[in-house]
């Protein structure tokens, strides 16, 4: 069991890199939540279940596309890398914004149907964070990268149950602060996720571009 220990605290962490920072789906589950808990429940969800989806896709085809890489494998790690610390750099500097203080816009009158209605919410949640490439970017520079630690089916599916639990726990625990809040996150609160999200990221980047490839080899 131990050896399945580092792809499922890698998942873990590849799915806490893509979930906290809070972006405008984030905002939305909050609101779902400061509005009907049942429902938001759902809606977190979705944004959960397209992340482990994103995750099982990058990871079935990840391993194969190292494995042909062979020869310039390092390459392909520090490319990789550069790309999620791509990612990270674009998030900080967001962050780093003046913060909105207004409080988050008012879904339309027409959402509120969605109150009593947890699966047209998780439908909606899951269109809504499909569309967004970078998460589908941000796991398949992950995968690939990892290449052979992903290649059993015992690793990859250790990674993906991190990934899952990880992202869900982290949607739920939005689910809750929104509930419990009634009103709105702080532009703070909100800064600092992308703060911590997008610094799990980059400290991911730099774990695998490491050995650099030589300039020889």
């Amino acid at each position: 069991m131990s050896e399945l220990m580092t792809p499922a605290l890698a998942g873990t962490a590849a799915g806490l890199g893509v979930a906290m920072p809070m972006g405008a789906m984030s905002v939305l589950l909050l609101q779902e939540a400061m509005r009907h808990r049942r429902t938001a429940v759902a809606a977190a969800a979705g944004i959960a279940a397209v992340d482990l989806g994103y995750a099982a896709l990058a990871t079935a085809l990840g391993p194969w596309v190292a494995s042909h890489v062979s020869p310039v494998e390092a390459w392909v790690r520090l490319a990789s890398a550069l790309i999620l610390l791509a990612i990270a750099a674009h998030g900080l500097a967001k962050s780093r914004r003046r913060p909105d203080h207004s409080p988050p816009p008012p879904l339309e009158a027409a959402d509120s149907a969605l109150a009593a209605r947890p699966v047209k919410a998780f439908a909606r949640y899951v269109g809504l964070t499909a569309v967004n490439p970078t998460t589908a970017l941000y796991f398949a520079a992950l995968t690939t990268a990892q290449g052979a630690a992903l290649g059993t089916g015992a690793a990859g599916a250790a990674f993906l149950v991190g990934v899952g639990a990880s992202s869900l726990l982290w949607q739920q625990t939005l689910v809750t602060l929104g509930a419990l809040a009634g009103s709105r996150i702080s532009a703070t609160a909100r800064a600092w996720t992308f703060r911590l999200g997008y610094g799990l990221v980059a400290a991911y980047a730099v774990k695998i571009a490491l050995p650099l490839p030589s300039p020889l080899g």
